[in-house]
């Protein structure tokens, strides 16, 4: 009789985790808990405030019935809605053809086209309204051929259409070179041969094939349109927005609940264009798949000169914008004398002490590039790279991606409901340019969060494997192999944190202090004084330290490919 065996206990036995995955997970609580309170509980704030009565009693939805009996109010609503989707349904179908031009015409000098387009993003969106009052307004330029053709005035909602086109035509433009470019030729080789015609293909394949970037394009230029604040804040003159409407509650009428109403108004469609775009991204397709082939454009003659012909008129029109207020900055009393001088730049820099503003500029945008690096470089890599705790994983990423749903305008009156209560531990931090860097930080985290993770995900998993079968801590491991691979990323993002930091008005507005005055918020305060030479000879300094840091980030970013991306060049 055969002897029984003992069967051996096949149960999984749960291992301890290691102490160093305590460490990651004690980072990752940090920076949750760094979110919610310079995040998700300012926005709580808001929406508290919007609740509460002059004492602070509960009063339900009597401030929005308030509200919705106020007409100059509601019409301010209509006002920003109908202006919004017009700027959108100018500047979307403009820096389409733009983009088709770039990605599938072989006109000459595109380099030197994409880089005229993106000077808006140097200089502070109210540059555009200067520069149009140059041009346009009471004592403009074209102010006569204004009114031949009609136009009573560049004051109000037509100032304001034409300066936020200018501004936001960069954003709309990258959405849709990057739609584009994603093209399989086999679809337009296969088309070719069946006899379709140029029409044809552009409506079948070409429209198709970009509808989600023109979808997200058009709910980014009507989102970023509807919060901004300083266009209309300089030439909006007596049409209100909703944006000007909150200041003015806030700061003018000290009239808190309905400032907290109207920022959760501006919420509502950037909530719903974030909401619309997740729902599009997941029902869109694959335009290149493993066998596709990468669409190059064909010469022809009389396309390429038509789009060259388009092109420049555009950066004419951008140059033309920037050159206006440059050319006035320099003016010496305009439109009297408008011989060269330094006047305004020392009226600015010296008389109205915008010296120290833009010295305050230029610490928060450093601060903003170095401590937003790291929080979002480090968060991301918290999130994709450590394993455990997969709940605390799941509110970070939200936490993160919500920052692209909260305009700038509601994330600074947050900051006053909640930095400003006397019974919060934090208060020490409001008025001060710390507070000032945190929300410009959380103000524009989520596109950094965005380029780390795909930088991180280009990564194979088996490093951290590798790391933790060797009893390496992974820090050793993200500090020696992770920050070098991912350094151009992180240069990325450096730059696009002391960029927007240096030109950002709407996300500080409610949050500084005479000590703490930033550069854009001076440029406004001139405007309102009535110093509009010295107001853009600010924002022309402004597009000057912005463009001056983009060379130099670039210059750091070759210094670094050097140093450590030597291993993606091929050994011959």
């Amino acid at each position: 009789m055969a002897a029984v065996l003992p069967v051996p206990d096949t149960a999984p036995v749960r291992q301890a985790s290691h102490w160093t995955d305590r460490v990651a997970h004690g980072g990752l609580l940090v920076v949750a808990a760094l979110l919610v309170a310079f995040l998700a509980l300012p926005l709580g704030a808001i929406l508290v405030q919007s609740v509460e009565g002059t004492a602070g009693e509960f009063v339900a939805l009597d401030n929005f019935i308030a509200y919705a009996q106020t007409p100059a109010l509601l019409q301010s609503l209509w006002n920003s809605v109908w202006v919004s989707a017009l700027v959108t349904a100018i500047a979307v179908p403009l820096a389409f053809g733009f983009a088709y031009a770039l990605a599938r015409s072989c006109m000459p000098l595109k380099k030197l086209f994409r880089g005229i387009t993106l000077i808006p993003l140097l200089a502070p969106s109210l540059l555009a309204a200067i520069s149009l009052i140059y041009w346009f307004g009471n004592q403009g330029v074209l102010k006569g051929w204004m009114h031949a053709v009609g136009i009573p005035q560049v004051y109000g909602a037509p100032g304001i259409v034409v300066a936020e086109c200018f501004a936001v035509f960069p954003h709309a433009l990258m959405i849709l070179v990057t739609a584009l470019s994603l093209a399989d030729a086999r679809l337009y080789e296969a088309a070719d041969a069946m006899g379709t015609s140029t029409v044809r293909k552009f409506f079948t394949i070409t429209l198709p094939g970009a509808k989600y970037g023109l979808i997200s394009a058009a709910l980014v230029v009507f989102t970023l349109v509807i919060t901004d604040f300083g266009i209309p804040k300089v030439i909006g003159g007596s049409f209100n927005v909703l944006a000007t409407d909150v200041f003015k509650l806030v700061i003018g009428q000290q009239d808190f609940a309905k400032g907290a109403v109207v920022a959760l108004l501006l919420l509502a469609p950037a909530v719903l264009t974030f909401g619309v775009d997740h729902y599009v991204s997941r029902r869109q397709t694959a335009m290149l798949t493993a066998r596709a082939v990468p669409y190059r454009p064909r010469p022809s003659r009389g396309f390429d000169a038509a789009m060259t012909a388009y092109c420049s008129v555009i950066a004419l029109l951008v140059l033309a914008m920037l050159g206006m207020a440059v050319f006035a900055s320099f003016a010496t009393f305009w439109p009297y004398d408008l011989k060269p001088s330094l006047k305004h730049y020392t009226m600015g820099l010296v008389d109205a002490e915008v010296s120290i503003a833009f010295v305050n500029s230029l610490k928060m945008a450093a601060g903003t590039a170095l401590f937003g690096s790291v929080l979002v470089f480090c968060g991301a890599y918290l999130v994709e790279k450590t394993k455990g705790m997969e709940s605390l994983h799941g509110v970070v990423k939200l936490l993160a991606m919500l920052p692209m749903a909260v305009p700038g305008l509601v994330l600074g009156l947050g900051y006053i409901f909640f930095f400003n209560a006397p019974d919060n531990p934090l208060n020490a931090l409001y008025h001060t340019l710390a507070l000032l860097t945190l929300c410009t930080i959380v103000h524009f985290y989520t596109t950094g969060h965005l380029t780390a993770v795909t930088a991180l995900k280009s990564l194979d998993g088996e490093f951290e494997a590798v790391s933790a079968s060797l009893k390496v801590p992974f820090w050793r491991t993200f500090w020696r192999v992770t920050v070098p691979i991912c350094s151009p990323a992180l240069v990325d993002i450096a730059r696009y944190f002391f960029v927007n930091a240096m030109t950002t008005i709407s996300a500080v507005v409610f949050l500084y202090s005479p000590e703490t005055k930033v550069a854009s918020i001076a440029i406004l305060n001139l405007d309102e004084a009535g110093e509009l030479g010295a107001a853009a000879a600010m924002a022309v300094l402004i597009a000057v330290a912005s463009a001056t840091a983009t060379l130099l980030f670039m210059m750091a970013a070759w210094w670094i490919d050097r140093r450590t991306q030597a291993w993606r060049t091929l050994s011959r």
